[in-house]
């Protein structure tokens, strides 16, 4: 099998890899009021469950780091996600109140393992191609998620069990999952780091812009999740109805953004990319926090869609790029602030709107996505972020060595 053959087939692995974490995500999160009559789970103890599944993704992400350096991530990927599928399914099918917590803590123990894995093998890929790829990537995570939302729907409407909504998605998309797995790439690097091992002595001060870019994105993601549909019922007074459309208007653009997103990167660059991102999604907060209606309110939404989609997937890229040869580490280490963010941004703002209003808890979200303008430069220079052009090809003593071939397909 050529070289190029294979990274394609492995591209389309993973980003089935992605498309099926985001179905399995989104039929968890967005049937928590079915989890919670079918368990019995008190409003006060609600949060406790909530916050577990972050909290277990983080350990197992810092596990992961450590697993990688003795195991494939594409073995770790390989059966990760079947686990979360799995414990997806546990979620629906039991009664008692231990049944959810402990399918709630393999969950969440298992989304750490494949959220790491799966990011380190798309930024190793994206080495490997020589060009951006990683937003496609996190297009079909956000596409999975669409799907998996509107199959949750489907089980509201229809008033089925939990256990009877999750299997349809569970039986199509494993053993899909599984088939694909035997084309994963792993893609390793050639040379030592700076520390003898790859990770530089100084390379928690290096990463930790990222760190907080990767925080203040979520924190922001997580305010259009947890309170999109209450913003625009409560403050700018839209039926029940309308108020369930901010969310899917923002997963929708966060969508066609990532779709779209790869070709910005090749031709601007990942800083001009992520600076332009970060002014839009600001500019959608502050659309939101003074719009004096729903349908100005649901435009607000939609800027936050846009311009939030490429921070994510480029923050990862960017951690690659900074650290070549300790990729996988740095992706570890990165991803654990994607649940930190998950983590503060719901009871952040809400904190906020109780204690003062909410249209004043939507601009804490807008100044801390603008503190990604801060630290833009960290996304590389514009002409290493922008992989494929004369400069990266002739740099490929690390491209190339990362690909084992660097060929762009």
């Amino acid at each position: 099998m050529t070289d190029d053959v294979r990274l394609r087939r492995g591209r389309g692995a993973l980003g089935f890899s992605f498309f099926a974490q985001g179905v399995a995500f989104a039929l968890l999160v967005t049937r928590i009021p079915a989890i919670q009559d079918q368990y019995g789970i008190s409003d006060g103890l609600l949060p406790a469950f909530l916050a577990a599944v972050p909290v277990l993704a983080g350990v197992s992400s810092v596990a992961t780091e450590h697993l990688v350096k003795r195991v494939a991530p594409s073995s770790v990927l390989r059966w990760a996600q079947p686990v979360v599928l799995l414990a997806l399914l546990g979620v629906g099918a039991g009664s008692r109140m231990w049944h959810v917590a402990v399918a709630l803590g393999v969950f969440g123990l298992a989304v750490g393992a494949l959220d790491a894995s799966m990011n380190m093998l798309g930024v190793s890929l994206q080495r490997a191609y020589g060009r951006s790829i990683m937003l496609g990537f996190h297009a079909a995570y956000s596409l999975g998620g669409i799907l998996g939302a509107s199959a949750a729907w489907a089980g509201a409407h229809w008033h089925l069990a939990l256990f009877t909504g999750y299997l349809p998605a569970v039986v199509v998309v494993l053993p899909l999952a599984l088939a694909g797995s035997r084309y994963y790439v792993d893609t390793k690097s050639g040379g030592a780091g700076e520390a003898g091992e790859g990770w530089p002595a100084r390379g928690g001060r290096l990463l930790l812009p990222l760190c907080l870019v990767m925080a203040c994105a979520y924190i922001g993601d997580s305010t259009v999740a947890n309170w999109s549909a209450k913003y625009l019922q409560d403050v700018l007074g839209s039926s029940e109805q309308l108020a369930t459309v901010p969310y899917n208007v923002y997963m929708v653009t966060t969508l066609v953004g990532r779709a779209v997103g790869d070709l910005g990167v090749r031709r601007f660059g990942a800083v001009a990319v992520v600076r332009c991102g970060a002014v839009v999604a600001a500019g959608g907060f502050a659309v939101v926090a003074v719009a004096p209606g729903a349908w100005v309110g649901m435009l607000g939404f939609t800027l936050l869609g846009t311009g939030l989609c490429v921070i994510v997937p480029q923050t990862f890229a960017a951690a690659g790029r900074l650290f070549p040869y300790a990729s996988d580490t740095a992706v570890a280490r990165l991803n654990i602030f994607n649940y930190v963010g998950f983590l503060v941004g719901s009871p952040l703002v809400g904190g906020i709107g109780d204690a003062w209003n909410y249209r004043g808890a939507m601009v804490v979200p807008m100044a801390l996505v603008l503190v990604t303008l801060l630290y833009a430069r960290s996304f590389g220079t514009a002409d290493r972020a922008r992989y494929g052009v004369p400069h990266e090809r002739r740099a490929g003593d690390r491209a190339v060595d990362v690909g084992r071939g660097g060929n762009e397909v």
